[in-house]
């Protein structure tokens, strides 16, 4: 199932330039413009290190080990690599359409601009997904912990037809709630643009109904604790307003399996929430978030959801419709690569499947 599951296309709309950077590349970027504060450069001894620094059961921890991933993205050619490996990586997993978010404020310690720092993302993107099947686009993250919001909002709208489709706050939840970007989340609405919230990640129900009432995100980023508003035994749940609010709009769950059991949100991808709200038919969609730091990537988090849940491809064709039904692309982009694409692969690989089982 694991091949099968490795060439089904996907769609990723959860996932950190900053959180996705290959390990060698880590060690070849300080090397060549001087960054000195690596806890090792060998490349296995480096890769095992983020994957223990993300399993603390804490997200002010697990956000920890990006102090050495922006630290080698300080310069254009460093960021322009980034991003190309980050599309070639995304199309050998399988990935047909994404959105990778970045904080550019975090790349400017050196004197680059903001919009230096986007044109280099841009480039790497194009760059990387040339000749794949990949769509790849860009949201522009504010650091929710710092007070730029409204200028990176604002940067995210300059971007709009350079190929930024969204804007996002992100960083620590706790303490910082949306509202206090408010300003940021006014001006995306009033520009008729996109925004998704890092929000039910670390922090709870508050959370959640700021980002959707008060900050008016169309998707959530994370939200995987709607489940505090969902009571009763199996079978027989009962939603709270919220829980039903966000089922009923349809507001689309960013949901991060692997992350969140990386951050205390659970304990194991089978104790996971995804499986009680894909039973209860929220919008869920599956994502990676921080490739790097939780070992991961689209096809491994499809082959542990099979195998904690026992889904097949019905599953992962209705999660990953969910996903470009979601998308900030134009509607007619959406249509193209959900007819086009996801539609057609999903049909030949069941007819491949369907065929195995009858020859065997």
């Amino acid at each position: 199932m694991s091949e099968v599951l490795k060439r089904a296309p996907k769609v990723l709309l959860h996932d950190h330039l900053d959180g996705g950077l290959r390990p060698e590349t880590v060690i070849d970027l300080a090397a060549e413009y001087g960054y000195r504060g690596l806890p090792t450069t060998d490349v296995a001894d480096l890769s095992k290190w983020f994957h223990r620094g993300a399993k603390r059961n804490d997200l002010v921890l697990y956000l920890e080990t990006f102090a050495h991933t922006v630290g080698v993205m300080q310069d254009k050619d460093a960021i322009e690599r980034v991003s190309y490996e980050c599309a070639r990586d995304l199309a050998e997993d399988g990935v047909v359409y994404a959105e990778v978010r970045m904080a550019p404020e975090l790349c400017t310690e050196k004197g680059l601009t903001l919009d230096e720092v986007m044109q280099a993302i841009m480039d790497g993107f194009n760059r990387g997904s040339s000749g794949t099947d990949l769509t790849i686009y860009a949201i522009c993250s504010a650091m929710r912990t710092a007070r730029r919001s409204l200028e990176i909002a604002e940067l995210a709208v300059r971007w709009r037809d350079r190929g930024v489709v969204g804007f996002d706050i992100a960083g620590a939840e706790a303490g910082h709630p949306p509202t206090r970007h408010l300003e940021a989340f006014n001006h995306v609405q009033r520009e008729n643009f996109h925004s998704t919230i890092h929000a039910g990640e670390a922090f709870g129900l508050p959370s959640i109904w700021e980002a959707v009432q008060l900050c008016g995100a169309e998707r959530l980023g994370h939200g995987v604790r709607i489940i505090d508003d969902i009571s009763g035994p199996e079978g027989a749940e009962e939603l709270g307003r919220l829980a039903a609010f966000v089922r009923d709009r349809r507001i689309p769950l960013e949901l991060c399996p692997t992350s969140n059991v990386n951050t205390g949100v659970c304990a194991s991808i089978a104790e996971h929430p995804i499986g009680l709200l894909r039973r209860l038919r929220f919008r869920v969609t599956v994502n990676t978030d921080n490739r790097l730091m939780s070992d991961t990537g689209m096809t491994k988090e499809f082959s542990q959801l099979s195998e904690a849940f026992g889904w097949g491809l019905d599953d992962f064709e209705w999660m990953t419709l969910n996903a470009m039904k979601s998308a900030f692309a134009p509607f007619p982009e959406r249509l193209r690569i959900i007819n086009g694409i996801i539609k057609p692969r999903y049909a030949l690989l069941r007819a491949e499947l369907a065929m195995g089982t009858q020859t065997r």
